[in-house]
């Protein structure tokens, strides 16, 4: 391969779209003690190993808490963020607060604000993320972020949304548009449950959920949102944790028939099965870096590889193949490693 070009593949092929942020294939989900301590071990185990961090850690107070002690819970997260020796460069840890709420008739405040105060008001350093449920509107985006603003005071907090219901599918673009938004989850089981029993139980498992059009038709408006305006577009999950085959085929089918490149996890054995399904294979990189190679060779003018046509259309979708396998620590070349230190 020729030197290395001056200028940097994402500035010749992507434009205002190199800004667009990249995220870890994984989002680990752990809402008990125990199980947040093993994660965030995991998850520093798993960048010493490839190289990168391919997940994240969500510390969930919506599905973690227990009822009658969301305030305690809260404070232990807050506690075991301001606890966390650095993990290393790169490593992330994101929470999950509690559905967007009103304050009660006593004057209490919900347990959001709760959520908020607790955590961001005092760990907003540690944290990479805000994940928020139940989000409806764009709205509902809105007045969440004024709340974590003034409690994360000058941190500007990214923002993942999760998308649960037929309505917040109805105002998915407009939500993905949000400045703030990063991230966009689909919510299984409760897209499913909102529907009354109009949609059966077989649609939450691992196979039946790429099977009911209504809940195949809410991935895909999710997905289009998402790549329509920059954001990343993250899978459900899949229950049925000891199978990994199933588990295997669901991230699969997710990535390459729907566009998602990041996916829940919600046990330590999804982890590597996720990461594995959402890497470009060997093959596939090696493609890239001989396309790529004959860019760089032809100062990114069209060009012949294998008796196909390429230009900076494919240029840029092997581009960005690269980075993906640069993710989530797939070997690359010597080559082109120089672009990614």
């Amino acid at each position: 391969m020729t030197a290395v070009s001056a200028l940097h593949p994402r500035d010749v092929l992507l434009g205002a779209q190199a800004a667009q942020v990249g995220l870890p294939v994984c989002d680990h989900y752990c809402g008990v003690l125990p199980r947040m301590l093993k994660s965030l071990q995991l998850q520093r185990d798993l960048m010493a190993e490839f190289g990168a961090c391919v997940m994240d850690v969500t510390l969930d107070c919506e599905d973690g808490a227990p009822a009658g002690q969301e305030m305690a819970h809260a404070q232990s997260i807050a506690e075991l963020l301001l606890a966390q020796k650095p993990a290393g460069v790169g490593a992330r840890v994101g929470v999950r607060l509690h559905a967007l709420d009103h304050d009660s008739a006593s004057g209490k405040p919900g347990h959001f604000k709760v959520d908020v105060q607790a955590i961001v008001g005092q760990a907003a350093a540690q944290l990479a993320f805000v994940m928020l449920p139940k989000v409806e509107r764009r709205a509902d985006v809105d007045v969440a972020c004024k709340l974590i603003d003034e409690a994360a005071g000058h941190k500007r907090m990214p923002i993942h949304v999760l998308i649960e219901s037929p309505a917040a599918v109805a105002q998915v673009h407009d939500i993905a548009a949000h400045p703030r938004v990063q991230s966009l989850s689909f919510g299984l089981m409760d897209f499913v449950s909102a529907h009354g029993g109009a949609i059966p139980a077989s649609a939450m498992s691992a196979v039946g959920q790429f099977e009911h059009p209504l809940v195949l038709r809410a991935k895909l408006e999710i997905a289009s949102a998402a790549h329509a305006h920059g954001k990343v577009p993250s899978h459900c999950v899949v229950t049925e944790f000891k199978d990994r085959e199933a588990l295997s085929q669901a991230a699969s089918q997710a990535n390459q028939r729907l566009g998602y490149t990041r996916m829940w996890s919600i046990h330590p054995d999804q982890v590597r099965v996720i990461v594995a399904a959402l890497s470009p294979q060997q093959d596939e990189v090696a493609l890239a870096v001989q396309v790529v190679e004959a860019a760089l060779a032809a100062h990114w003018a069209p060009v012949s590889v294998e008796n196909q046509l390429h230009d900076r259309a494919s240029y840029r979708y092997f581009w960005q193949l690269l980075e993906r396998a640069h993710a989530t620590g797939v070997a690359l070349p010597e080559s082109v490693q120089p672009f990614f230190r």
